[in-house]
């Protein structure tokens, strides 16, 4: 009996603890959410008199991050702070925010970024075990920074935080499109500031090599196009990201997409004879290294000792995704290789390339890691599973990623996490990694965490940040927060916030909007291109480029759809109206569906007036049809009435709308159907 009301005891305190955080987040604007926090019903002003102290080892990360908040903190506030570096706690013991911890963090998945977070009005306090952990806790100070009509101020807070997942990472693909040293720096200070902690670098594919290699100068000769980076920008990256408690992966995607490595050197790939040039479309290629040459493996063996005390990290992936293995079957030595040494089929080859790959990189001190193709039966459960594919693919419910911590692997999701493929923040948000799927407890610890993954096909430096931000933040909530974190309406209000504070970091996802649709105008007033774009989405899942076969990689990528991103503002606020109108019809809701209505159907008037190009007359048909749907709509919503005529036009203007315009697609048409016939 005392079991039974001792368990409805926690139950209930459970239960008030969620309610009391449900009510919190409405007033908090944190991102990710803390594990544990509390209202102390107290603020701290921000003047010019604060000052930061620092009590622990190995000070480098905790000075270098505690800088950039008080730059970003006078940034953000216009407060004329007095001391602009931080001081030890010998120094000043009487600072306004005292930070302490007991380790330098190794930077492994082993380590502790737990901290506590306390902000009353005489002060504020981040305790942590390691310097790694007082990172995680300064990010989430400036979080909580706030303002009346006076004054500036942190609010208070009592925060007991750590990380549900021990790997929370992003992708950048560099291959397709090269980005440059100052662009990937930016991006890392945006995963800082949401506290992800892996920076996968996709450094090798078909479409170009983007490392120095001194011992193999010809891959950027002849596979660079002159775009790479030496090894020395390599360690600054590394050693940046260090500062910001960021691991670095390097990949190297091998045996496939080879493309530009057999540009290098021809004699290694699978189709004798052959001649290779780096590839410029999109997509799937044939050309694959030979497993069964023994130059393959001198080259890779010495390309990775070379390589790999770049990074200092543990874990090095080999990709090993997609390979066909068309240039395999066609290959009769190869052929004759697999027979003799009793391989069946193409997944048992490239298991022997990938255990000859693992021991290479366990001499140098490194993990393998891969995608999920490289799970086969006889791959040895030292390798890290890089989960991209789910039941889509063909796979058991749960993909690969429960499939490979029921088989011994530790592993890593980054199914339902492709932020290239132009979904929905709240998809991605709602990618839980584990769900119900019933694990023991060491299967659930084999799943270390995931990865937002960035391939850069139809992504450059100019549009690359506005197709990592702001969803990137919601999966870094998912990956770090409890899985019961998951309230959709108030992710959204939180990420309105933390999307344009990652300005103050660089970050260029809102600003280079504008850029391209000036480029449009040819600098005239792109006020009509604005209204267009805020509810157009780029074309999803790769139908922007289906079959690889309509952008190379020198393409322009400054067209409307590049200005276009997931989420269309407008189009986001009118479909929830829409919806609820529907539902429930209100005097209030219908006047917010008429401002846009209204606006939509002037803005063809607006975007007339341009001096037109090829370009802007692509958009014409787009915007014609929006405003004549807009305004017929609008008359039925203001006056209840239409005639035969209006309502044939409005079925072939909504036609129209609902086809793809120049690479996107009109993100309001089910809304304006559905409203169209509920009115």
């Amino acid at each position: 009996m005392k079991k039974i009301i001792l368990l409805i005891i926690i139950i209930t305190f459970n239960s008030a603890l969620s309610h009391a955080q449900d009510a919190l987040a409405s007033t908090y604007d944190l991102m990710p959410w803390p594990k544990n926090i509390q209202d102390t019903k107290q603020n701290l002003p921000i003047t010019e008199n604060l000052t930061i102290s620092i009590d622990g080892p190995a000070q480098d990360r905790v000075r270098f991050v505690a800088t950039s908040f008080l730059r970003r903190l006078s940034g953000r506030t216009g407060v004329f702070i007095n001391s602009g570096f931080p001081t030890s706690a010998k120094a000043n013991p009487n600072a306004t925010i005292k930070i302490s911890y007991k380790n330098e963090g190794k930077l492994t998945i082993n380590n502790d970024e737990s901290y506590q977070l306390n902000v009353s009005n005489s002060g504020a306090t981040i305790t942590a075990n390691t310097d790694i952990g007082a990172l995680r806790g300064i990010e989430t100070l400036l979080q909580l920074t706030s303002n009346d009509a006076t004054t500036y101020y942190f609010k208070g807070a009592s925060i007991s935080d750590a990380p549900r997942f021990v790997w929370r990472g992003l992708m950048i693909d560099v291959s397709r499109h090269f980005h440059p040293v100052h662009v990937i720096k930016r991006n890392l200070e945006a995963m800082a500031s949401v506290k992800m902690n892996v920076f996968h670098w996709h450094l090798i594919d078909d479409q170009g090599i983007r490392i120095e290699s001194k011992v193999y100068p010809q891959l950027t000769d002849l596979a660079s196009d002159g775009l790479f980076y030496t090894q020395n920008q390599i360690k600054d990256v590394v050693a940046y990201a260090s500062k910001l408690g960021i691991r670095v992966v390097p990949e190297i995607d091998v045996p496939g997409h080879a493309t530009a490595i057999l540009t290098a050197f021809p004699e290694l790939g699978s189709k004798p004879g052959a001649s290779y040039s780096v590839e410029r479309y999109s997509g799937v290629f044939d050309p694959t290294l030979d497993p069964t040459n023994d130059n393959t493996y001198v080259f890779l063996e010495n390309l990775f000792t070379e390589i790999a005390p770049l990074f200092p990290d543990t874990y090095f992936h080999i990709g090993g995704d997609e390979n066909e293995g068309k240039h395999w079957d066609a290959n009769e030595n190869i052929q004759k290789f697999k027979k003799a040494h009793n391989l069946k089929t193409n997944h048992d080859l490239q298991t022997y390339f990938n255990i000859k790959l693992e021991k290479v990189l366990n001499k140098l001190g490194k993990n393998l890691v891969g995608w999920d193709e490289i799970m086969t039966p006889t791959m040895p459960t030292t390798a890290v599973i890089h989960s991209w594919r789910s039941e889509n693919e063909g796979l058991p419910k749960g993909g690969s990623l429960i499939e490979a911590a029921k088989q011994g692997y530790n592993t890593i999701l980054s199914n339902g996490f492709y932020i290239d493929r132009m979904e929905s923040v709240i998809k991605h948000y709602q990618n839980e990694p584990i769900g119900d799927i019933q694990l023991t407890t060491e299967e659930q610890a084999r799943i270390l965490g995931g990865e937002a993954t960035m391939w850069s096909e139809l992504t450059t430096s100019e549009t690359i940040d506005s197709r990592i931000w702001p969803r990137t933040a919601a999966i870094a909530e998912r990956l770090w927060s409890q899985k019961d974190v998951n309230d959709v309406d108030n992710m959204l209000k939180r990420l309105d916030v933390i999307s344009y504070r990652l300005e103050e970091l660089g970050i260029t996802h809102i600003k280079n909007k504008a850029v391209l649709l000036r480029n449009l105008s040819n600098n005239q007033d792109i006020s009509s291109l604005e209204t267009l774009m805020n509810i157009c989405e780029p074309l999803k899942i790769y139908s922007r480029n289906q079959g690889g076969t309509e952008y190379k990689t020198f393409s322009p990528f400054r067209l409307f759809a590049d200005a276009c991103t997931v989420d269309a503002k407008d189009a986001v606020k009118f479909n929830r109206l829409v919806k609820s109108y529907i539902a429930s019809p209100t005097e209030n809701t219908k006047a917010k569906l008429i401002v846009y209505l209204k606006h939509w159907s002037k803005n063809y008037e607006t975007f007339s007036k341009l001096e037109k190009s090829p370009l802007l007359n692509d958009l014409d048909s787009l915007s014609k049809n929006l405003s004549e749907a807009s305004s017929i709509i609008l008359q039925k919503l203001t006056n209840n009435t239409l005639s035969d005529s209006a309502k044939a036009q409005l079925k072939i203007n909504l036609s129209i709308l609902n086809q793809d315009h120049v690479d996107v697609e009109v993100a309001i048409v089910e809304s304006l159907e559905a409203l169209s016939k509920h009115i």
